[in-house]
């Protein structure tokens, strides 16, 4: 592969860029089912947030809550369109039935459930790399994988959901996305995100998605 060979920082525009990780990663994520992940969001306005998180195509997701809301679940299904939720554990209270943008589980900068899994990130990150620029940096360790460092800034003051520049780092190999920070217009750290325990093409039981 040609990209472990890079050792320096290379600047290139976004468009026709001869070697595009970002549209590779993509590509990679094309070819899952589904994955798990262990995901710690941290903000300047909230405590870290710590998910069990689960998906599995065309788009089912699960977030099994370890802090700050212990015991929570959340269950999203493509087909009902639908999430429904158990705020003190499954089954323990009646569920709430909301819609994956319902304002009580949006993400702290707007992202809706239905856009919370790493394709739609990927997505995110070409989409502000159209007339911005995309700088691949070195490889770094990110928890247990080694982790190509790849910054996509948008075009002055372009923002993809309120986000000006992505910094990433995707684990060598798969291209998985093991790490994200977002920053806005003023270069404001908005969320950083690690995904830990990585496990791709999980073969997850029948109900597993069903709430």
């Amino acid at each position: 592969m040609l990209w472990p060979l890079l050792t320096a920082a290379l600047l290139v525009p976004a468009s026709g860029a001869a070697l595009d990780l970002i549209a590779a990663a993509r590509q990679q994520f094309e070819q899952i089912d589904s994955y798990r992940v262990t995901l710690r969001s941290s903000t300047a306005q909230r405590p870290t947030q710590i998910i069990r998180y689960a998906y599995r195509k065309p788009g089912f997701v699960r977030m099994e809550f370890i802090a700050p809301h212990p015991g929570a679940l959340l269950i999203y299904s493509p087909h009902s369109g639908q999430v429904r939720l158990w705020p003190f554990g499954q089954r323990a209270f009646a569920a709430l039935t909301l819609a994956p943008d319902h304002p009580l589980i949006r993400g702290p900068y707007g992202r809706s459930v239905d856009r919370s899994d790493a394709g739609a990130l990927l997505r995110n990150v070409q989409a502000l790399q159209a007339g911005g620029a995309t700088e691949l940096r070195g490889v770094e360790t990110v928890g247990r994988w080694n982790a190509r460092q790849v910054v996509v800034t948008g075009a002055l003051g372009k923002t993809v959901d309120g986000v000006h520049r992505f910094q990433l780092w995707l684990a060598e190999g798969s291209l998985f996305p093991v790490k994200v920070a977002s920053f806005g217009l003023d270069d404001e750290a908005l969320e950083t995100v690690l995904m830990d325990d990585v496990e791709v093409d999980v073969p997850f039981a029948a109900d597993f998605f069903q709430p």
